[in-house]
């Protein structure tokens, strides 16, 4: 660990301000025959240690460090010129958290007293058994709001940079937030506002607002481009606590701790990346294909995969080394010479890199053995990406599923593939890739491209999202990691496509990478789920929980592509929600709310064409409106009422919710709700600025194929439909954070 007075030194050539001081490092030899204490390895007999420099910022005065022979005398004379009240600490690689320690004292009233304070300070550590390095002797900072800065290099993500309630609140009330390094201005300023202490920093009981803008450029000068945290060896670096107040901003603690050399956190990659950027064209759309892996007596996955593709009709061949077919496919006994865009590979885990090694003139190849470095065999893993490097091709997997893409008849789903569409997926999990499309294409989805990448060995999620973002065939991309194989490549990616292309993100957990222990608090408070809710906020994805809702905003974003706004003051309008009267409507609100979204006041001007058409007898006209929509309801009554309202005030967006429940239980065919629906339709298709979305609550009360139906009808106006206003509220604000973004970029 770096001494303090040292680290603050840093900070002033970087232009932070920290308080004026002097450093006065403890001499092992002077110590040692009064105290029984040993040197410490690397002191000669007779020599004296001796601190840098520190320095005070602004006036550029160097403050003279001093060296403690008679330790309390030395700091009493080095202090005084220093302007009391003081601050004494000691500092040493055994001393992480000096409060705890007893190795801080405040409000020292001179030097002298500063003297008498270390000498009975050190008594003190060496009691507990703790030789501190020396003593930093500063001018103590006036009171303000106290925060934490920190950055710690993120095994996933790289350099993180968090802020918060610093001090005694660190970690009693884990107010803090977070942004992956580098840092824009905005970024900052988003962080200090979504603290739960953000109105302390804007005054608070009489007190004044801090000046924020100081805050903001520590911020950006610690976390920006070109700051900092890109001259440090992470490690770990902590300013806590930075004391805030209406004057500016100054860093009264400081620690750093340098990765260890032994042992770097992001080790280059096993094959250097190829020159350009890779055409995934023909990934997705093979000539034609090769499997590698079907037996001739035993059915397995090789033989699964034969079947599928004889299903699509894509231009096939088998690799077995005896057989002339099978399955009615005809077969040849290497890859070596195959004209295939794709080869697909099922044979056992020792048995693939001499098979990946023969697809030379094949652009893809995908393993889907599992047994590498998922197995704890990263060898086999290594030498399956030499193998492909070897060939010249790119490798997906292993470990994963394959690919599926309608338009270019690849799959490795059984059945007749969907419809071709513009919904794309890439998916750390064949499974739930599988799940995904099957229950997405149930409810609507239409896929352009979906590639499952298991382990990631060659081709990452990052490359393929970048890929993406210039496919013509895709308006959306949703993505299921656990672990991204290169963060900071995925970040800079998500980055890339901020406010062009709208991304879902799924994320399993990461505790296979391990975490070493944390020797600051905010290495302590960098957590896995905590990055990737940042990573979101800051790239404008939308972070999802769970497979309903990944399909649900990749729903929404396909249904209102072509109602996503780049810019225009309606996007900031809250949310309309419409229906039937009851504590679902009030229900609807509090869910709205927990999504971050508001239900604007209705416009003053649409009160009384409401009350023209009925709508608020007997009941109030608020936001949720109620409105009778029911067996015996007027279908056309809530697109009236809803173009009467946007007329006013442009929601951007319109939630149209029905009891279906209740058109069976009052009524006796599902024609109303049919009725009900083709209005909506009608409303969205005279509203092409709104974007209308419809929920089907208790739709398990309708008959068989009722849902379906309903589901058709609304699609064809491009209007989703969910089961609950939860699932509403999660797409619709998907939809806010892109729109944010697109303004943004």
């Amino acid at each position: 660990m770096i001494p303090e007075h040292e680290v603050k030194a840093l900070l002033r050539e970087t232009g932070v301000a920290v308080p004026r001081g002097v450093a006065v490092a403890v001499s092992r030899e002077t110590v040692a025959p009064r105290d029984g204490i040993a040197p410490r390895e690397g002191v000669a007999p007779g020599e004296t240690v001796t601190s840098r420099q520190a320095a005070m910022p602004g006036d550029g005065a160097t403050v003279p460090a001093g060296t403690a022979i008679a330790l309390a005398a030395e700091i009493a004379e080095a202090a005084g010129e220093l302007v009391p009240p003081l601050v004494l600490k000691a500092y040493g690689p055994d001393l992480v958290h000096k409060s705890d320690a007893g190795a801080v004292r405040l409000a020292l009233g001179d030097a002298a007293e500063a003297g008498a304070a270390a000498a009975e300070m050190l008594r003190a550590l060496l009691n507990q058994g703790i030789t501190p390095d020396g003593f930093l002797v500063e001018e103590q900072a006036a009171p303000g709001i106290e925060l934490i800065l920190g950055i710690v290099d993120d095994p996933g993500f790289g350099p993180v940079l968090l802020t918060g309630l610093g001090g005694v609140w660190t970690e009693a009330m884990r107010d803090t937030a977070l942004r992956l390094c580098p840092v824009s201005e905005a970024d900052a300023r988003e962080m200090l506002a979504s603290l739960r202490g953000a109105p302390l920093l804007e005054g608070y009981r009489g007190r004044p607002a801090v000046d924020v803008d100081a805050l903001v450029e520590l911020l950006v000068t610690v976390g920006g481009p070109g700051g900092l945290w890109e001259r440090l060896e992470l490690g770990e670096f902590e300013l806590n606590p930075v004391i805030a107040t209406e004057k500016g901003v100054i860093a009264v603690d400081a620690r750093y701790i340098p990765a260890d050399p032994a042992h770097p956190r992001h080790p280059p990659p096993t094959v250097p990346p190829g020159p350009g950027v890779t055409d995934f064209a023909a990934l997705f759309e093979p000539r034609a294909v090769a499997v590698v892996g079907a037996s001739t007596s035993r059915p397995n996955f090789g033989n699964m995969f034969l079947e599928f593709y004889k299903t699509t009709g894509v231009p096939l061949v088998a690799v077995h080394p005896e057989a002339d077919a099978i399955d009615g496919v005809p077969a040849v006994p290497s890859l070596a010479g195959v004209e295939a865009d794709y080869a697909l590979v099922a044979v056992p885990a020792g048995k693939c890199a001499e098979v990946v090694r023969q697809a030379r003139g094949i652009p893809f190849v995908q393993v889907m053995s599992g047994g590498f470095g998922e197995a704890g065999r990263p060898d086999l893993e290594a030498a399956l990406i030499g193998a492909a490097a070897e060939a010249g091709t790119r490798l997906l997997g292993p470990n994963c599923m394959g690919v599926y893409s309608p338009r270019g008849r690849q799959t490795f789903v059984g059945g007749e593939p969907g419809p071709p569409g513009h919904v794309a997926l890439i998916s750390q999990s064949g499974g739930l890739a599988g799940e995904v499309i099957k229950v997405g294409e149930r409810r609507g989805l239409a896929f352009s491209r979906v590639a499952t990448v298991g382990n990631s060995a060659d081709v990452t999620p990052a490359e393929l999202l970048r890929w993406l973002a210039a496919d013509e065939q895709t308006s959306a991309v949703g993505m299921y990691l656990e672990d991204p194989r290169g963060g900071r490549a995925l970040f800079e990616a998500l980055m890339s496509v901020r406010g062009r292309l709208p991304v879902v993100l799924l994320v399993g957990g990461r505790s296979a990478q391990g975490r070493r222990a944390a020797a600051s608090h905010t290495g302590g408070m960098v957590g896995d789920a905590r990055v990737w809710r940042s990573l979101a906020d800051q790239t404008g994805a939308t972070l999802v929980t769970g497979q309903d809702d990944l399909i649900g905003a990749l729903s929404f974003f396909q249904s209102h592509a072509a109602r996503l706004p780049a810019a225009g003051p309606g996007e900031d309008a809250g949310v309309l929600v419409v229906g039937p009267s009851g504590g679902a409507s009030v229900l609807a609100a509090d869910v709205f709310d927990g999504a971050g979204l508001s239900l604007g006041a209705l416009p003053g001007a649409a009160l009384d064409g409401l009350k023209a058409l009925g709508v608020g007898v007997g009941s109030s006209l608020a936001n949720p409106l109620e409105i009778p929509v029911g067996p015996r309801g007027r279908a056309d009554l809530v697109r009236e009422a809803v173009g009467a309202i946007v007329a006013r005030r442009p929601y951007p967006d319109v939630v149209a919710h029905v009891n279906v429940q209740s058109f069976f239980t009052y009524g006796t065919s599902a024609d109303p709700l049919y009725a009900y629906t083709r209005a909506l339709a009608r409303a969205q298709e005279e509203l092409p600025g709104v974007r209308v979305t419809l929920v089907t609550r208790n739709g398990e009360c309708a008959p068989h194929g009722v849902e379906d139906e309903v589901r058709v009808i609304a699609a064809g106006a491009g209007i989703p439909v969910y089961r609950s206003m939860e699932a509403a509220a999660v797409a619709v604000a998907a939809a806010r954070r892109f729109t944010r973004g697109i303004r943004t970029v």
